[in-house]
């Protein structure tokens, strides 16, 4: 596949099931050109997936990515144990990297909430599937009262986990939990994931329980509408459930479901998540790019 040079050119480290929707996502941006998919395993099916797509490939790591470059925006869609190697490496080049994984390190950017920072800073930290779908209702919620506790469960088909997505739990809960304390300046937070085994596999599922003093219904609804409508201009299968909002006490549903590309429809949590990655990439290139051009 022959590089656009009018374009600023991307990586994608990692070929599982968020690298192989990354790459259709970047490759129908018109933004961004697809330079490289990288991996450690040159045996991988991933890999050759992404090889017989037509697009090239290097099993040499993060050290091909620094050997070939330089490059405009970088994604890491590895595990979090490997991220703080990939920007260490990657420091000195120039690139923004744009980390997938739930490390909690760079700057943590939600798309409507603060994606203008995308332009203004080259590590980014998009917290989690499950913060992606979260912070955008629970920031609106909280500038309309002031939270004292909340809840969040994410449930999404295991079908939709793979093995870093499973390894790194850990760092998911905690990434995310401190990431909710940030946006809604809550200290009382509580993240809980749950792996549905169910058939058929059900849609990516975050549901939100707010406590807080002083809730006046008609604001807070207006919030929450105003955030999904934000968020479904780039996840368009993002959708409030179900919505209560009681003296003292909001509860909030939202549900994914991926549209378009190669995903199932139940994997919503790997499309938020590349959906806004994509999207903040755009946003720091076009940014850069104009600085660079013109």
């Amino acid at each position: 596949m022959a590089a656009d040079e009018t374009r600023p050119r991307a990586v994608v480290l990692g070929a599982g099931m968020i690298g192989i929707d990354l790459i259709d996502k970047v490759c129908r941006s018109t933004k961004l050109d697809l330079a490289l998919v990288v991996g450690r395993d040159c045996d991988s099916l991933g890999l050759r997936r992404v090889a017989d797509m037509g697009h090239p490939t290097t099993s040499h790591g993060i050290d091909a990515v620094v050997d070939a470059g330089p490059f405009d925006i970088v994604f890491d869609a590895t595990n979090a144990d490997s991220h703080a190697e990939h920007w260490a490496a990657l420091r000195s080049t120039g690139a923004t990297l744009i980390d997938l994984t739930p490390t909690g390190l760079g700057t943590v950017v939600v798309p409507g909430v603060n994606g203008h920072r995308s332009a203004v800073h080259r590590h980014l930290n998009l917290v989690s599937c499950g913060g992606q779908a979260a912070i955008p209702v629970l920031h609106a919620i909280a500038q309309r009262c002031t939270p004292t506790y909340i809840e969040v469960v994410s449930t999404g088909a295991s079908a939709s986990a793979g093995r870093a997505t499973r390894l790194n739990l850990d760092q998911y809960i905690a990434t995310t939990s401190t990431a909710i304390r940030t946006f809604t300046d809550t200290r009382d937070v509580k993240v809980m994931v749950n792996l549905s085994p169910a058939r058929p596999a059900p849609p990516f599922r975050v549901a939100m329980t707010v406590l807080a003093d002083r809730v006046r219904s008609a604001p807070v609804r207006t919030s929450i509408a105003a955030a999904a409508e934000a968020v479904r201009a780039y996840a368009p299968g993002f959708k409030v459930t179900s919505l209560a909002v009681d003296p003292g006490r909001i509860s909030v549903v939202v549900e994914v479901t991926a549209c378009g590309g190669r995903l199932p429809r139940h994997a919503g949590s790997v499309d938020i998540i590349n959906a806004a990655a994509v999207l903040l990439a755009e946003q720091a290139a076009g940014s850069r790019w104009r600085e660079l051009r013109p």
